[in-house]
C-alpha cells in the first residue's frame, strides 16, 4: 500500500516533475528484495527496448539493510493491466530502495522523473533513506 507520495519540483529545463513514493504492505508483504529490484529494473528501457543497465548496491545503515537500484533511460511506468500507456518516456531516471525492516517490515521507496530532476534531488533522496532506523 502506498504510504506517501511526494511530488518533486522539476529541475530547470525539465517539463515534468518527479515523484517519490513510499510503500509499506505489511509484515512479510510486498515481495522479496530481488523481486522488487527486478520489477523496477524492468520499468527503465535502453535504446534497444530491453531493460537498461542498472547499478545495484546494498549497504548497512543505522541497523538496516538497504538495497538500491539506479537506472536511466525510457520509463515505462508500472506496467501491467492498470497501465495507461505502453510507450516509454525517454530521459527518465529511477532510484529505488528496499529498506529491510525487522521481522519482514520492509519499506519500499521509488523515485522517478526526468533524469536532471532526479539528479538535482539525489541528496534529498539519500537523506530520506538515512532517516530510517531500526526500532529499538
Amino acid at each position: 500500500m502506498r504510504a506517501a507520495t511526494y511530488t518533486v519540483a522539476a529541475a530547470p529545463g525539465d517539463r515534468e516533475p518527479g515523484e517519490c513514493a513510499v510503500f509499506f504492505f505489511g509484515r512479510g508483504q510486498g515481495g522479496t528484495v530481488e523481486d522488487n529490484i527486478e520489477r523496477w529494473r524492468s520499468q527503465i528501457h535502453g535504446p534497444d527496448g530491453k531493460p537498461a543497465v542498472a547499478k545495484i548496491d546494498k549497504q548497512q545503515l543505522r541497523g538496516l539493510t538497504i538495497t538500491r537500484v539506479d537506472s536511466s533511460g525510457g520509463y515505462t511506468g508500472m506496467g501491467g493491466p492498470m497501465s495507461s500507456s505502453t510507450r516509454a518516456i525517454p530521459g527518465y531516471r529511477l532510484l529505488g530502495a528496499v529498506v529491510e525492516g525487522p521481522e519482514g517490515n520492509n519499506i519500499f521507496v521509488k523515485f522517478t522523473g526526468p533524469a536532471p530532476t532526479v539528479a538535482a534531488n539525489l541528496k534529498q533522496f539519500e537523506q530520506l533513506l538515512a532517516s530510517f532506523e531500526a526500532a529499538k
